[in-house]
């Protein structure tokens, strides 16, 4: 008989790969998954990262469907068998598209920003081995080196302790069915609550976050300055 955490590591680990938005503070002509970073897109990046990790067996990258051919061009010799799905008009709901297309029912899957193309493998392999291991739901986090004020009208509320602060990163990787029961309850009616990751809406479905220590190279490339710091840490270690 095969014991539980063999049953646990034999999981599939799927990753899915958030490349459907504009990214407009990026100030690019494309949208942002589709900017280049010397030479290779982040898009392209984040793909390879997956790959390299040694645990992630294929990717679902969701697109918007002007997009879907020059996506497809750009990964047509990517080193992961990749699905892609049309992604709809809030991140949320371009997550849950792509769950619907991973047909596996016992799985692991790695929620990822495109934006985030430096993200080391041994990080993904991090978040994945800790739901493999029995965590529903795993985010990767940093330490918090500014002071966070809480702000009304302007106003300063309050200040929290920094030293329970943590700035969350990704992959975020979750045990699949789990997920998948968030997102039908999410998505069955209207809701007060507003999903700002998935992380969070694991938290108001009832489910245990833990953590892992996450890396400054997962950076997110938001804005003109992002990209001049990757492309500046690209060079140095190149």
């Amino acid at each position: 008989m095969t014991s539980p955490s063999t049953t646990k590591t034999n999981k599939p680990v799927v990753a899915l790969i958030a490349a459907a938005g504009m990214g407009t503070r990026l100030g690019a002509e494309v949208p942002k998954a589709y900017v280049e970073l010397q030479g290779r897109t982040l898009l392209e990046r984040s793909v390879a990262a997956m790959a390299h990790s040694g645990v992630v067996k294929r990717a679902v990258v969701t697109v918007s469907p002007v997009m879907e051919d020059t996506a497809r061009a750009l990964l047509a010799d990517a080193p992961l068998p990749i699905t892609f799905v049309h992604g709809g008009g809030e991140r949320a709901d371009s997550v849950w598209a792509g769950l619907q297309a991973i047909d596996e029912e016992d799985a692991v899957v790695l929620i990822h920003d495109a934006a985030r193309a430096l993200t080391p493998p041994a990080m993904i392999a991090r978040v994945a081995q800790t739901v493999l291991d029995g965590a529903p739901a795993v985010i990767p986090v940093l330490p918090v080196s500014d002071t966070i004020k809480i702000v009304d009208a302007e106003r300063v509320v309050s200040t929290p302790e920094r030293s329970s602060l943590r700035a969350v990163q990704t992959p975020q990787g979750f045990d699949l069915a789990t997920l998948r029961g968030a997102n039908e309850k999410y998505f069955s009616g209207q809701q007060e609550f507003i999903a700002t990751d998935d992380a969070s809406l694991m938290e108001w479905f009832g489910v245990p976050v833990a953590t892992v220590p996450g890396d400054q190279l997962a950076l997110k490339i938001t804005t003109p300055m992002d990209l001049t710091l990757a492309t500046a840490i690209l060079k140095e270690n190149s």
